[in-house]
C-alpha cells in the first residue's frame, strides 16, 4: 500500500471513529453500517476531487511477508539488526 492509500485509509478510520463517538453508535450492526458508509463518502470526495481510486493505485511489486524474508535471508548470511520488530518475526 502506498501512502496516498494509507493516507486515504487513515482518514477513513479517523472519521468513522469520530462519527460513531460523536453521534454514540452502539451495536455491531450499527457500527458496520457506519463503516460502510464513510467508506462509500471517502470514495465519493476521492472521485469528485479527481483523485485516483484505490483500486487504480499501483501495488508494491513485493509483499510484506517477501521483504520480511529477504530480511531474514540477509541477516542469516551477517550479524545485523533487522529492520523489523523481533515480535513480528516470532510470530512467523
Amino acid at each position: 500500500m502506498g501512502s496516498e492509500e494509507l493516507a486515504d485509509n487513515i482518514f477513513r478510520a479517523a472519521q468513522t471513529d469520530a462519527k460513531l463517538r460523536r453521534e454514540n453508535i452502539q451495536g455491531k450492526e450499527e457500527a458496520n453500517l457506519t463503516h460502510h458508509e464513510m467508506g462509500r463518502k471517502v470514495r465519493e470526495f476521492i472521485k469528485d476531487v479527481g483523485g485516483t481510486m484505490p483500486e487504480d493505485l499501483p501495488t508494491p511489486e513485493e509483499s510484506i511477508q517477501q521483504l520480511q524474508q529477504k530480511e531474514q535471508k540477509r541477516l542469516k548470511q551477517g550479524q545485523q539488526l533487522s529492520i523489523f520488530d523481533e515480535q513480528e518475526e516470532k510470530e512467523n
